[in-house]
């Protein structure tokens, strides 16, 4: 039996949720160990990121323009605008200002997760998609809970220096109940609910690489806190 569109969200989110073990930067982060080298190629990395999934909700916008998921994307895509112009502070304190994050080289581990969103936003089909942002959306937000508490506490980060943290990881229920609206009125049977699955688990895996490809630039050991160290 197919379940509920809610029900359905929350399966999916309960299956493809990583181990606390898989993310090996995460803890170093919470812990106060991460150098700010690595805290700095975070924010050029993630400002690859958000500039091209801000163009794919935008796609999937225009792809999805005369239904519910099209103004469901298209809120995406302004959280994506909101979350860019907080990062810059971020950025600011490790070291970064904006001419160096355009220059920073891209991360292949890093920057597979928005290849993937990419794919999605031509090829994938709208309530599937849904289906697989919103498990994701929950592990990312927690991950971004950890770090905005990490830099107050040992790193001594302003409030405007975490914000972008702290926009993904503050609780966005009417989201949720947006993406529930969505995937009711695209209508959930076994086939949606099977590439849901699928995405979602690729997603999954790719934000996984994206932390883990960030915790291998330095040894768990590592104290040196030059934002250019190694990351040149």
């Amino acid at each position: 039996m197919t379940p509920t569109p809610r029900e359905a969200l929350l399966t999916i989110r309960r299956e493809l949720t990583p181990a606390e073990r898989e993310n090996r930067l995460i803890p170093r982060i919470e812990q106060g160990l991460a150098p700010v080298a690595v805290l700095a190629e975070l924010a050029a990395q993630q400002h690859r990121i958000i500039r091209s999934d801000r163009r794919s909700f935008l796609v999937l916008a225009a792809r999805c323009a005369e239904t519910p998921a099209g103004g469901y994307f298209g809120r995406l895509a302004e959280g994506e605008s909101l979350a860019l112009n907080a990062l810059t502070a971020f950025a600011a304190g490790c070291g970064l200002q904006e001419q160096a994050l355009r220059e920073r080289e891209p991360l292949a581990g890093c920057q597979a997760y928005p290849g993937q969103l990419a794919w999605l936003a031509l090829n994938g089909e709208p309530t599937a998609i849904v289906l697989a942002l919103a498990a994701n959306f929950a592990a990312w937000g927690n991950y971004c809970a950890i770090t905005a508490r990490a830099l107050r506490q040992h790193y001594g980060f302003s409030d405007a220096a975490c914000a972008f943290f702290d926009f993904f990881a503050t609780p966005a229920p009417e989201l949720e109940d947006e993406a529930v609206a969505v995937v009711t009125a695209g209508g959930l049977d076994q086939q949606r609910l099977a590439e849901g699955r699928r995405y979602g688990r690729l997603l999954q895996a790719y934000e996984l690489m994206f932390w883990n490809t960030l915790a291998d630039l330095s040894p768990a050991t590592e104290q040196e806190n030059d934002p250019g160290l190694g990351l040149a």
